[in-house]
């Protein structure tokens, strides 16, 4: 499975963004997908995952209530709606794939797209 992350830029504090997961190569339906980011000087760190059929997701504290990870099978695409930003949110973020069962440690993912670096403005 090959991942195209895209949608980051830069934006103000509170305001919002779309990052977008295409996939291509694969049973994307087949596969779970997660969202990490990694800030200047930080480690990666988990973001959001996506259960295969998208009935399950879970969520990184920090950003329970203010991110939305969501999955059209149909096109092939995982999405993380990301509101309310906060300047701590600047990072660079990856999507990341597995077939059928991934939880929130990198190690769980075998794919992994480019990045698109998100920068929030205060």
């Amino acid at each position: 499975v090959q991942l195209q992350a895209s949608g980051g830029g830069e934006v103000q504090a509170g305001g919002s963004v779309r990052l977008s997961c295409a996939a291509s190569g694969g049973t994307f339906s087949s596969h779970v997908v997660g969202w990490f980011r990694q800030a200047p000087g930080k480690e990666r760190e988990f973001v959001a995952r996506i259960s295969r059929g998208g009935g399950t997701t879970n969520y990184t504290d920090s950003v329970k209530g203010r991110f939305t990870i969501s999955r059209d099978n149909a096109k092939n695409t995982v999405y993380l709606q990301m509101n309310s930003l906060k300047p701590e949110d600047t990072a660079v973020y990856y999507c990341a794939a597995n077939r059928y069962y991934a939880g929130a440690r990198s190690l769980d993912y075998d794919y992994w797209g480019q990045g698109t670096l998100v920068t929030v403005s205060s």
